[in-house]
């Protein structure tokens, strides 16, 4: 019996120099069967005001692959920033109602 070594990770060298940082509050999911389609926009809506069109600003598309690999990486990181912050409420209703409780 041979002991193999652990297979070592990777570092892939990336070039950051044209990174753009963008802001984005809303997100679209879309897709082919060969792609999925994400667009990023900034939603400036307060809650309880008339709809305002959503100007979407980013497009990324990936192959299901790195889409894979990509909600991998987003659950293990929401999850670190829970253990250290606490729950992430979603529902946006249940969130007013918890903010109105903890000032009260």
């Amino acid at each position: 019996m041979t002991d193999k070594p652990a297979p070592e990770s990777m570092q892939v060298p990336v070039d950051e120099s044209h990174i753009v940082a963008t802001y984005a509050n809303f997100c679209r999911v879309t897709g082919t069967p060969e792609e999925l389609i994400v667009d990023f926009g900034l939603n400036k809506q307060v809650g309880g005001t008339a709809p305002e069109t959503i100007q979407l600003t980013q497009r990324i598309i990936v192959n299901f692959f790195t889409a894979k690999r990509l909600a991998a990486a987003l659950v293990m990181a929401v999850q670190r920033h829970e253990q250290a912050f606490g729950l992430l409420e979603t529902d946006v209703q249940k969130r007013i109602v918890h903010s109105q409780a903890t000032r009260a």
